[in-house]
């Protein structure tokens, strides 16, 4: 699993754990539904640093939570 996937599957399962729809967190982390969305796109390659982190704020998380996670433990490099 590629590190994009993986903040994308993270961000996925809070929202189910929290019940909270994708525009509700965009709009908890002020940022537009369609970056939330479009982070779901699977050629959409990167997710910026500043993203993830205005999405943990809407979540109420900070960013060394949401990467304590089973899913960032075994990730390849990502050198091509």
């Amino acid at each position: 699993m590629k590190i994009k996937d993986a903040i994308v599957e993270r961000f996925e399962r809070l929202c189910a754990q929290n019940n909270k729809k994708y525009t509700t967190l965009a709009t908890d982390a002020g940022v537009t539904p369609s970056t939330v969305y479009s982070m779901r796109n699977p050629k959409r390659r990167d997710i910026s640093v500043t993203t993830v982190k205005k999405l943990c704020d809407g979540l109420g998380i900070s960013i060394a939570e949401f990467f304590d996670d089973d899913l960032f433990r075994d990730i390849p490099q990502e050198i091509e």
